[in-house]
């Protein structure tokens, strides 16, 4: 309005009548070559060429620096990428010697659920043609006799189907081309027989399945390097932070132990992620292709692995309250919801309508977050004050979410599964029941060490970390309590870089997961080798540069870290062995030889993912614990080491079609803690028997009538399970 009232006065004030001055100024105005004629003549272009190619100049200049710059980033990427997957293949040759096993010995060296991933691909692989392999894992017998399930859906298959293609492209390429894949040779070994044949080279499955893994994980220290000197703005921070996670190695990942787990998969994509997120939340103006990144790399997270969904959970819960003080803004917390959303809906069709994913506390929480921002307006219609606005939004949104969660969850019917926020229950709880124990009894579901912070320490990596995280949030609360008591544009201007916030808040909830369970660590350790980047924020610590040399501080720091460090790095050298499971090849090869191919097994989990593997024989029970209908067969195939009477679990074997069970004498007996008996679970699951003497026991004195000895050795005792009509030949 100002602007209109001003150029109606100008329009309005008469023009004075031109003096002689003026007259002189039009005239020779008039005289001269207009400045559009003077570029079009050669001697204006002439006069012009010098000023735009010196324009051009600095541009390229710009430009040239730039592409120095982005080049220098990508080949140090692409370096310690390299150098990360240099160190896995070691470490994993060093521990069991892979090259020099045979088929059979690989395939036993990817324990419990490993083996059980790997025979998918091993499906696949060995199959006629390619779809005619998808057909089978996606109408599989073998898993759950007499059941037919599609195991791409119930065990996030995705990275064996992708990896299984690979391997089939690889294998015709290269035999068209008659380049050799594999060299094979006879290995001398302990056992019999003397001699095995082993094959090393990418034409061999196994090899293959493990490099590329090894690969994405290279990968994915890389990408760590790129994503930590974005977020410190040098690409000394994103240094620091591979330096930290080389140090920290140990504490970081176990894809060197324990390659084909869902973890090794995923987490690199969420390593993407969050690197796209971070861009989403530091610039004003993000493009589309940022968002489609953003869905794209939630989808690769979620598809190969269970339990990505409550860690995204954490994510959006990291993000809500940074919305509610202002730090997002409506419409971008908006569209990063929208994204959320759509990447559900895409890995809910992707896993063949998978009702998990729609009823997880992660999709409950983006709905409920969607309908709090549409409902953000009528709320602050209230007249409330700005912090009880605030916290009427947090309320409704755990209550919410929570709500919503039960009820999605009784309504498609998925109730019955445990996932990683049971678990969680349960040890803040206290609570303990049969199929909690089987999981908070595994080793990597135990608390985290008291020795884990001591390791950090040691390293510099948690002091460094618990600096940078004093220096956020007290800029933080100083921020969000001056943003009560000012107007909208000064917040505006107070609630900048969310990104540092948010990554404080992730990095809060990935310490309590790691401190619940301890394998979540491999979330932990990394995140906060990414926060140490930040030591060389200028942001956070510029007053700290202008009083001390930027450059003595990070010497100083990466001197006293190496110290360490390097030790780490040594003892991770230093670890030597060779993999020999004897016991279990005799038991696997007598399988092959002795029994019929139909002829259906149950035992504990982790060897009946090798029987799968190795014989192709059904099974009955297998370590992927997550389902309902799988967890009651699994107690069912476990009542042989509880007290109950040897007729009743034979009754409830032949109901499930076992036709052989394999008894591990070590469960009778190993306790890994307190509690964790197979006796003490039992125990606790059925006081009732608590009273009788221990079934396995009886049964390695004497199985009949109910079971028939047919193989045993030093670890492994497989029994015939006898219907009615074969012990009374017997008798």
């Amino acid at each position: 309005m100002v602007r209109g009232r001003r150029k109606k006065r100008a329009e309005a004030r008469p023009e004075p009548p031109p003096g002689p001055r003026a007259r002189a100024r039009k005239h020779e105005r008039e005289d001269e070559p207009s400045v559009d004629k003077a570029r079009g003549s050669p001697a204006g272009l002439a006069r012009l060429l010098p000023g735009v190619l010196e324009r051009l100049g600095r541009k390229a200049r710009v430009l040239l620096q730039l592409g120095i710059r982005c080049g220098a980033a990508l080949g140090l990427a692409a370096f310690v990428g390299i150098l990360h997957w240099i160190h896995l293949t070691t470490l994993f040759e060093n521990d069991r010697r892979f090259s020099h096993l045979s088929t059979l010995e690989r395939e036993m060296s990817f324990r419990n659920e490993m083996g059980l991933y790997y025979s998918y691909f091993k499906t696949i692989v060995e199959a006629p043609s390619f779809l005619e392999g998808l057909w089978m894992i996606m109408n599989d017998r073998l898993t759950e006799y007499p059941l037919v399930i599609n195991t791409v859906k119930r065990f996030h298959l995705y990275p064996e189907v992708v990896l299984a293609y690979w391997y089939r492209a690889f294998i015709g390429i290269m035999n068209l081309f008659g380049i050799q894949t594999k060299a094979c040779w006879n290995v001398t070994r302990e056992g019999f027989p003397r001699e095995v044949e082993s094959c090393e080279g990418l034409g061999d499955p196994a090899y293959f399945y493990v490099d590329v893994i090894f690969i994405l994980n290279g990968l994915m220290v890389g990408l760590l390097f790129i994503y930590a000197a974005y977020l410190s703005e040098t690409q000394v921070g994103g240094l620091i932070t591979v330096l930290c996670y080389f140090f920290n190695h140990g504490e970081a990942t176990r894809v060197m132990w324990t390659p084909p787990l869902r973890e090794s998969f995923a987490y690199p994509f969420l390593v993407l992620q969050m690197y796209i997120l971070t861009m989403i939340l530091r610039t004003s103006n993000n493009f589309r292709k940022h968002y489609i990144a953003l869905c794209l790399a939630n989808v690769a997270f979620m598809l190969p692995w269970q339990f990505a969904q409550f860690i995204l959970f954490t994510q959006v819960a990291s993000l809500f309250p940074m919305y509610v003080v202002g730090y997002i803004e409506p419409n971008k917390f908006q569209k990063i919801t929208l994204i959320n959303m759509v990447s559900v809906f895409l890995c809910c069709v992707l896993m063949f309508g998978n009702p998990m994913y729609l009823s997880s506390y992660y999709s409950s929480s983006l709905l409920m977050t969607w309908v709090i921002i549409l409902k953000r307006n009528k709320i602050h219609r209230i007249g409330i004050s700005e912090l009880n606005f605030w916290l009427i939004q947090g309320c409704a949104w755990w209550l919410g979410t929570i709500s919503l969660k039960l009820l999605t969850s009784k309504i498609l019917g998925v109730s019955d599964h445990i996932r990683l926020s049971d678990i969680i229950a349960a040890r803040i709880l206290r609570y303990a029941d049969f199929d909690t124990l089987m999981y908070t009894c595994a080793p990597e579901s135990y608390f985290m060490e008291q020795v884990t912070p001591v390791r950090y320490t040691k390293t510099l990596l948690l002091p460094i970390v618990m600096v940078i995280i004093y220096i956020i949030f007290k800029k933080a609360i100083r921020d969000v309590f001056g943003a009560l008591t000012t107007n909208t544009y000064l917040r505006k201007q107070l609630l900048e870089h969310g990104e540092l916030v948010f990554h404080t808040l992730q990095l809060l909830a990935f310490a309590a997961l790691a401190i619940l369970i301890l394998r979540l660590k491999l979330f932990l350790t990394p995140h906060m080798c990414v926060m140490a980047s930040l030591i060389c924020s200028r942001q956070l610590f510029g007053w700290l540069f202008y009083k001390v040399r930027f450059e003595n501080v990070i010497f100083g720091i990466l001197t006293v870290m190496s110290v360490q460090g390097c030790i780490n790095l040594q003892n991770q050298w230093k670890i030597k062995g060779e993999f020999i499971n004897l016991p279990q090849e005799e038991l696997l090869q007598w399988i092959k030889h002795n029994t019929r191919p139909d002829a259906v097994f149950a035992g504990a989990m982790p060897i009946m993912a090798s029987v799968k593997l190795s014989t192709l024989r059904p099974i009955v029970n297998h370590p992927h614990y997550e389902d309902a209908d799988l967890r009651a067969r699994t107690k069912i195939v476990y009542s042989v080491y509880s007290r109950k009477s040897a007729k009743e679990v034979r009754d409830k074997l032949l109901e499930l079609h076992v036709n052989y069970y394999i008894l591990e004498e070590a469960w009778c007996f190993v306790k890994t803690k307190p509690g964790c008996s197979m006796l003490e679970i039992w125990d606790l699951e059925d006081p009732s028997n608590a009273a009788s003497p221990s079934l396995c026991s009886s049964l390695l004195q004497d199985e009949r009538p109910y079971f028939t000895t047919m193989f045993y050795n030093a670890m492994y005792r497989v029994l015939k399970v006898n219907r009615e009509v074969d012990y009374i030949k017997v008798l």
